[in-house]
């Protein structure tokens, strides 16, 4: 037994002396008074000298009796013994993780604010303690404290780039961006490896709403040929943002767009813009985790309300638009990579790093599925699996684009990958690089304070500085950015150097080619409070733990039987020969 008590961890040993028999479960009890405890496992030595395992890994909170089963793994169909146990343990923590509609369009969440989450799903003290002070350690990390007053604009980039002379960067990629964050090849290998590599698709032809033709891009298409032909050789790709239409901005000082991009691969694999339309902006407008993210950050009063062009209302409409498009189909890896015609895309690392993961889990999986399903009436005869997933597509939007029940081995193969993968891999795609490409405030501001040119030409530094958020508002973007994105080597991301990607932006979109220029930028640009509040969040996001697990670690040993212990020793043996190459 290893309890664990104010971060003092033991072990107790205890002898009986009379014969018990056979141990199929243990049970454990705590009295009111005493103080909670974890216990791991319970360990039993027999007198033959055989070891019978029997693992907990879980909080003795108040008065409390746990029941703890012998650590083989069965499914619910073979285990005749413990029937109603596992119907009561089911019932119970169906009533400790309960479902909640936060707001209508949105996926269901559990119906509990961060602390009110049992003890074994939230952060440990320091975690939580540490993700409250990460704003304010973000702001003493850049210094952002000493900036200019907190709604003024940026002058310059210069005045930007004195942000990053006050920490210690070695970031080779943030270093990139905040060189090159202006430049055509930058802009696009964004969309293959930046922060949202899933959004750009092959274009064989042209959508309606993008009437774009061939005299607009020729000077454009150093192959010589037409637009069309290039459409049909593939060297056409899309992005469009369609999901910020109708999203409301929080105030009409903040402009938001709904952008639908082109881009053309040339001869040396680069993916460049040729071709971008911003529509008018609207200015009619892991458990724990996703909890706080409801309190903290996408709430009305949140730090995306203060710092970027997304109202909380309009960060709801924004989710409600996205999980209208969302499928089974576009979780799984290898289906969503052919359904955008992403298939030989050049220097796509988000696809080639991700399908080999992907492939890592999915046979990890298959090997497991395989030791405890012998067949495929296996899988359709396990009730709980069956109730799971009923569960999950239960209230989504397209219900009818989610399994109801899986019926073969393969279907729950693929089911628990898209879980595993989503949860990890593409987790960490989409978050992980905020601070190296956002903390360079221009690459990707989180507001925009100036509306777009209405003409070619009107765009200079001066424009796009005055656009840039103020010094509050980069301010807070950065703190946020460096929480969710930080690590141990207090490594940065994309989004640190604001230039790159501002959270919001005080000038209207450009509505023609040529009228932006850095004046236009830096008037547009957050202020200095909204890119500090932007900077903080950003690498706050970005940081992990040196307590947090990854993919392939595997600290607490669930499974006891030795096939599943091969099976975890195999998968973590793949994913470090997917490290070294």
């Amino acid at each position: 037994m290893g309890p664990c008590l104010h971060a003092v961890e033991f072990s107790l040993d205890i002898h009986v002396e009379k014969k018990i028999g056979n141990i199929v479960w243990v049970k454990l009890e705590k009295d009111q008074g005493n103080h909670p405890w974890f216990c791991k496992h319970i360990k039993v030595q027999t007198p033959c000298g055989d070891c019978i395992e029997f693992p907990s890994y879980c909080w003795l909170v108040n008065k409390t009796e746990v029941m703890i089963r012998e650590g083989t793994a069965r499914l619910s169909q073979d285990d005749k013994d413990f029937q109603v146990q596992r119907k009561v343990e089911l019932e119970f923590r169906q009533k400790k993780f309960r479902w909640i509609e936060w707001s209508p369009g949105f996926p269901r969440s559990i119906d509990a604010k961060e602390h009110e989450l049992p003890k074994e799903a939230q952060f440990d003290e320091e975690k939580q303690s540490d993700f409250k002070q990460n704003s304010l350690k973000a702001i003493k990390e850049f210094d952002l404290d000493k900036t200019e007053d907190y709604f003024e604009s940026w002058k310059d980039i210069a005045d930007i780039e004195n942000i990053f002379e006050h920490c210690s960067i070695n970031n080779t990629l943030l270093e990139n961006v905040m060189q090159d964050w202006n430049k055509d090849d930058m802009f696009g290998y964004q969309f293959l490896n930046g922060c949202n590599p899933a959004m750009i698709s092959k274009c064989m032809q042209l959508p309606d709403k993008f009437p774009v033709t061939h005299e607009m891009v020729e000077g454009s298409l150093t192959r010589g040929h037409t637009l069309q032909e290039e459409l049909q050789a593939g060297n056409i790709c899309i992005v469009d943002f369609e999901i910020l239409e109708e999203v409301p901005a929080v105030s009409k000082d903040r402009y938001l767009t709904a952008p639908i991009c082109l881009l053309y691969k040339n001869e040396l694999d680069q993916m460049l813009p040729i071709a971008i339309q911003l529509l008018m902006p609207h200015v009619r407008f892991t458990i724990a985790i996703n909890a706080v993210a409801r309190e903290k950050l996408i709430s009305e009063n949140g730090t995306f309300s203060r710092a970027s062009s997304i109202s909380g209302a309009g960060m709801e409409t924004l989710i409600k638009n996205a999980m209208k498009t969302l499928t089974f189909k576009s979780l799984c890896l290898p289906e969503d990579i052919k359904a955008r015609g992403m298939e030989d895309v050049p220097k796509y690392y988000y696809r080639d790093d991700g399908m080999m993961i992907w492939e890592a889990i999915h046979s990890f999986v298959s090997a497991v599925v395989k030791i405890y399903y012998g067949s495929n009436e296996a899988v359709q005869q396990d009730v709980e699996i069956q109730e799971f997933v009923k569960d999950v597509a239960f209230g989504m939007n397209n219900s009818d684009k989610f399994p109801k029940s899986l019926n073969s081995r393969e279907q729950l193969v693929e089911y628990l990958t898209v879980v595993i993968f989503t949860a990890s891999a593409q987790h960490a795609a989409v978050n992980f690089g905020q601070l190296d490409w956002y903390g360079w405030i221009p690459n990707g501001p989180s507001t925009m304070r100036k509306p777009p040119p209405q003409q070619k030409g009107q765009v200079d530094m001066k424009f796009i500085m005055e656009s840039l958020p103020d010094h509050g508002s980069s301010r807070e973007v950065l703190a946020t950015v460096w929480s969710l994105t930080r690590t141990e080597s207090n490594e940065l991301d994309w989004y640190g150097w604001i230039p790159n990607g501002p959270s919001t932006m005080r000038k209207p979109p450009p509505q023609q080619k040529g009228q932006v220029d850095m004046k236009f930028i830096m008037e547009s640009l957050p202020d200095h409070g909204s890119s500090r509040e932007v900077l903080a969040t950003v690498w706050s996001l970005t940081r992990t733990e040196s307590n947090e697990r990854f993919l392939g670690m595997y600290p607490d040993m669930y499974f006891t039987e030795q096939p599943v212990k091969k099976a975890i020793k195999t998968f973590c043996h793949k994913l470090e020969k997917l490290i070294i190459t």
